[in-house]
């Protein structure tokens, strides 16, 4: 998928404008006065702190949190937004699509990795604003709709609530979203919640195009009484998650925790932005994590 110059995609996008006066950008975000993050955050810390908005490459945007990921993709028909991060975050991701010059009705599709309250509990917000669908895999329907935890996922006794959202529409095992130029594929990757869903997408700045995944989180995380070992089948659908992630086109690994990725680092220049085997280690690294965790309940007494 040929993305196109940013400049010339956020033109088109702006002369859509439905309301509102919007301020052009030339590619790179327009100054706002947001601090930077703290360098010394913990994985628990900023999950609703806004971040300052970047320009990843061509036409990907970072306009998340300190703590959270939301990505958006602009095309020649309008926006797509990955990720709501909290519910108290909607505002702080609004704010930063704004400050990119692209007003919030123009983001056209609402996408999700995965329907917990920290990448999911925005999404209401979100949607209110934008007036745009979200399209999520079956298994996180329910959940998304409702706005309560379902009962298979595996840290459902420590997941808190969220706002539920009016308008989510199913997507297709393995569909593509379209929009416009845009072309975003979904992998479904279930494992760290059974709606689990990876994104992949290229951008371009001239002739220069890089391949993005946008990998949903692969921590075998449990509420104490789930034990993967008792639930085969979703072991084996998290082991091929992974075999996913592994092969998939990856220069640009995002994922929906910046940490898990070291992505805020890399933005600020501090690290190489594009690596070539980046969701080969990452699949590697959770295939170890699940080791671990299947080994621990090994050791356990059955309950």
């Amino acid at each position: 998928m040929q993305s196109g110059h940013p400049v010339v995609l956020v033109a088109a996008l702006l002369a859509l404008a439905a309301s509102g006066p919007s301020r052009p950008i030339d590619g790179v975000p327009a100054p706002v006065d947001v601090p930077a993050c703290p360098l010394d955050a913990s994985p628990m810390d900023g999950w609703s702190d806004r971040a300052p908005p970047r320009r990843i490459f061509g036409n990907t945007y970072f306009v998340g949190t300190c703590g959270i990921a939301s990505i958006l993709v602009v095309g020649d028909a309008g926006a797509i937004l990955i990720d709501g991060a909290t519910d108290r975050a909607a505002d702080a991701i609004l704010a930063n699509v704004r400050a990119l010059g692209i007003n919030p009705r123009q983001v056209k599709r609402l996408l999700n990795t995965h329907e917990h309250m920290d990448h999911a509990g925005g999404l209401a917000g979100l949607q209110r604003a934008t007036g745009a669908p979200v399209l999520a895999r079956a298994p996180a329907v329910a959940t998304l709709r409702t706005g309560k935890p379902g009962h298979d996922d595996p840290q459902f006794g420590e997941l808190a609530g969220f706002p539920a959202v009016a308008d989510v529409r199913p997507l297709a095992e393995g569909a593509a979203v379209r929009l416009g130029n845009l072309v975003l594929q979904s992998h479904p990757t279930p494992g760290h919640a059974p709606g689990g869903t990876s994104w992949t997408w290229r951008s371009c700045e001239g002739r220069r195009c890089l391949d993005f995944a946008y990998i949903d989180s692969h921590s075998a995380l449990t509420d104490g009484h789930f034990r993967f070992i008792n639930h085969p089948a979703y072991v084996a659908a998290f082991e091929r998650s992974l075999d996913t992630v592994a092969r998939l086109p990856c220069d640009v690994l995002l994922t929906p925790h910046p940490v898990a990725s070291n992505l805020l680092a890399r933005l600020r220049g501090e690290a190489p932005l594009v690596d070539a085997g980046a969701c080969r280690a990452f699949a590697a690294a959770a295939r170890a994590n699940l080791a671990s965790r299947l080994a621990d309940e090994r050791k356990e007494p059955r309950r």
